[in-house]
């Protein structure tokens, strides 16, 4: 197993590491620049949109094209701690969520298991069809009052997904707005 694990890691150091002889007859090692290239993804804006009779619902062609540009493949849609909305994460940010959590909580503490166990048990993994499109299943929408119209808000590396019935929720009041921002920015 160790062996394999290794042969592995050499052959993607072997893939990303070039090397060349210098003119003084050294061997200059030259790491590939794109090894660690990281994709961010920036989901921004709001758009309306409408689920079918079975729920089904399409993902927002610039959030889509943001996803597909990360090579994500799958999404994880759960309940929002503190609103009721639904959260999208590409899989990669959820697990970056995940282990930041499991990094603040105790395996031996009970009630920190508690809070891990309600966190990832509340979650639905989604794939997007051919089309684009996703099922919301029924206990999700009732959980965030949605019926058939819906509003997608791209939240930096996050897509929330409210009804559009509760469109003001989200939102503070543009003069707090001002002011609020001015004090937390100023």
């Amino acid at each position: 197993m160790i062996y394999k694990l290794l042969l592995n890691f050499l052959e993607i150091i072997a893939k990303n590491v070039w090397g060349k002889v210098g003119k003084s007859g050294e061997f200059v090692v030259t790491l590939n620049p794109n090894i660690f290239k990281s994709v961010k993804m920036r989901f921004l804006g709001n758009i309306e949109a409408k689920a079918d009779s079975k729920g089904r619902v399409f993902l927002p062609a610039v959030f889509r094209k943001e996803i597909q540009q990360a090579e994500e493949v799958r999404l994880v849609m759960r309940k929002d701690v503190f609103e009721d909305c639904l959260v999208l994460f590409p899989e990669s940010v959820w697990n970056q969520r995940l282990d930041a959590l499991r990094q603040r909580l105790s395996e031996w503490n009970a009630v920190h298991q508690r809070i891990y166990r309600q966190y990832v048990s509340g979650v639905e993994i989604v794939a997007l069809d051919a089309n684009g499109r996703f099922l919301i299943p029924k206990r999700y929408m009732q959980m965030a009052g949605i019926n058939q119209d819906v509003m997608f808000i791209g939240m930096g590396d996050t897509i929330e997904i409210w009804s559009r019935e509760k469109t003001a929720v989200p939102f503070v009041e543009p003069a707090d707005f001002r002011s609020q921002l001015e004090q937390l920015m100023g």
